[in-house]
């Protein structure tokens, strides 16, 4: 794969820009984890309420050091051999705008495993927000096509992938983890 498909993505989420892409699961709306007016351009977007936490993406397993005050020991294996999209909610977020942390302060990240948003995350270095495109209530878009013009023209880029057109996975399962290792399934 050549890398330079990716650069203008990379360019744009380094000026604070929102895009579209094609993450592990459906296609999304993501932008620099960091970035308070960039995220608020996504809740806006999205007609989301700006108190709703973000899932964030990484492209390796020791990033969660970077965004997470404590990584309880059992998140470890849980991450790393999770056979399909796992999003874990951890207790507690830093180094992150606080619009992605939910009300209690918690993160939820993704280590993606899909070679071209692997790819895009690794070459970025930093989280990055995933969120479906879609107006909040609506349902995903699965197909590039499906996605509504009026969310298209209020990005800065869209990052496409041949074979992206159709993403025919589903949402990730979300795990909340506690401190001691205690889980709780939130979304099958």
């Amino acid at each position: 794969m050549n890398p330079a498909i990716y650069q203008e993505a990379i360019q744009s989420l380094k000026s604070g820009g929102v895009i579209i892409y094609p993450s592990d699961t459906l296609w999304a709306l993501g932008c620099d984890a960091r970035f308070d007016a960039s995220i608020e351009k996504i809740f806006q977007i999205k007609n989301r309420p700006i108190d709703k936490g973000l899932i964030l993406l990484i492209s390796k397993i020791e990033q969660l050091n970077e965004y997470v005050e404590q990584v309880p020991d059992i998140a470890w294996d849980l991450v790393e051999f999770a056979e399909k999209p796992l999003t874990v909610i951890y207790p507690k977020g830093k180094n992150v705008s606080k619009h992605v942390l939910g009300p209690d302060g918690s993160i939820a990240i993704r280590l993606v495993k899909d070679e071209f948003c692997k790819g895009f995350l690794f070459r970025y270095q930093r989280a990055v927000v995933s969120t479906s495109v879609n107006v909040s209530g609506q349902a995903s878009a699965i197909q590039f096509d499906d996605i509504s013009p009026e969310i298209v023209n209020q990005v800065d880029y869209i990052l496409k992938n041949e074979g992206s057109n159709k993403l025919t996975l589903k949402a990730s399962k979300i795990v909340q983890l506690g401190i001691g290792g205690d889980y709780k399934v939130i979304r099958e």
